[in-house]
């Protein structure tokens, strides 16, 4: 085993998972605030992930821990998501009934309009794409996105040119209903 500066063992082994966390954090609720755009939200989905690998593996870390963890802010964010989305078009639609399908068109500004569009969109990807989206605009480089999803290096580039397009066809889908 090799050991640091100060004659401490160092490496994956070594590593406990308050270790862990301490490191990872910033990257984990930033991952998360990229896809919900909720500091409260993100930080609830990072403790969700922490939790789950807590309970999956304690502190006998796996092999690429923070890859694991990376993957599972980006599920349950975009599944937090998901749950939003629905959620939401079941009260638009109560609303409507009562307000006679006239929307106020107060209620909204332009930018919450697109920003709603576009999280709907997101929602509405495959997992694995809006997983690979979400990584790249959290500012993963090819490697980490490789790392965390498991794919090939070689693979990332067109994984995230097809979701982009797929993007691209939720919004304008979303945008037309």
């Amino acid at each position: 085993m090799a050991l640091d500066d100060t004659g401490k063992p160092h490496g994956r082994d070594s590593q406990t998972f308050e270790e862990l966390f301490l490191q990872e954090w910033p990257r984990v609720v930033g991952i998360a605030q990229q896809i919900t755009r909720s500091a409260a939200q993100s930080e609830e989905v990072a403790q969700e992930a922490f939790l789950a690998f807590y309970r999956r593996f304690g502190d006998a870390l796996p092999d690429r821990p923070a890859a694991w963890l990376h993957r599972a802010v980006a599920h349950g964010a975009l599944n937090l998501l998901r749950g939003e989305g629905r959620r939401r078009l079941r009260e638009e639609r109560g609303t409507r009934l009562e307000a006679g399908d006239a929307p106020d068109p107060g209620d909204l500004m332009a930018a919450q309009e697109e920003i709603l569009l576009v999280r709907t969109a997101l929602g509405r990807l495959r997992e694995a794409e809006a997983t690979v989206l979400a990584l790249r605009y959290s500012g993963f480089s090819y490697n980490e996105i490789a790392q965390a999803t498991g794919l090939p290096v070689s693979q990332i580039g067109t994984r995230l040119r097809r979701a982009e397009l797929r993007l691209r066809k939720e919004i304008d889908y979303a945008a037309r209903r």
